[in-house]
């Protein structure tokens, strides 16, 4: 069965369109008018081998929070419906990610229920065009759209660039592991019979 979905979301603030497989071969395809966020988007989708195709025309007139927020609302919702019921997934996935000085930890537990941790400190108001504050947006709003429980933590750096690059690797392997399928599980992993 195809885990793929398309998701579009409209607003008087930003207009959505994106596509996700969750079995892809790491193509990505981004446009959301603010440049570090494609690029931090195209390295997710690489490194999880998700074939993503986003297109955002947001109020960046404004600021960019509404497109990161939406842009992570959107995702989160579209990560949800590709797993669908979640049968023979393995649900849980954690990954230590480096970049240069930077160390990363992601931990995600697609249980249905959000939770969000994010533990970092950013010394920048911005890389490139990307308010660093909406990082921790993006996440949050990714965590609450998809259900899931989802743990960031920056174990040492300095590089703000590197953290949140790191961040993304590492969210898209902690997330390309917990999706994956084990030929063990028949049903859902969980003794409640249901995530």
């Amino acid at each position: 069965m195809a885990r793929n979905t398309i998701v579009e979301r409209k607003t008087k603030e930003t207009d959505i369109s994106l596509i996700l497989n969750i079995d892809g071969m790491g193509k990505g395809e981004i446009q959301t008018g603010i440049g570090f966020f494609d690029h931090m988007l195209e390295g997710f989708a690489r490194h999880g081998f998700f074939d993503l195709k986003c297109r955002v025309k947001g109020d960046l007139c404004v600021d960019g929070h509404h497109t990161v927020e939406d842009t992570g609302i959107v995702l989160g919702t579209a990560i949800r419906q590709a797993l669908g019921n979640k049968e023979g997934i393995s649900r849980y996935g954690s990954f230590l990610l480096p970049m240069d000085e930077t160390l990363v930890l992601c931990a995600i537990d697609l249980c249905g229920r959000p939770y969000f941790c994010f533990d970092c400190e950013f010394s920048s108001d911005r890389v490139g065009e990307l308010d660093t504050q909406l990082v921790r947006e993006f996440f949050y709003a990714v965590s609450y759209s998809a259900a899931m429980n989802l743990h960031i933590k920056v174990l040492s750096g300095m590089n703000d660039h590197h953290k949140i690059e790191a961040m993304f690797k590492a969210f898209a392997k902690a997330l390309d592991m917990a999706a994956a399928k084990d030929p063990r599980i028949t049903d859902v992993l969980s003794t409640k019979g249901s995530l």
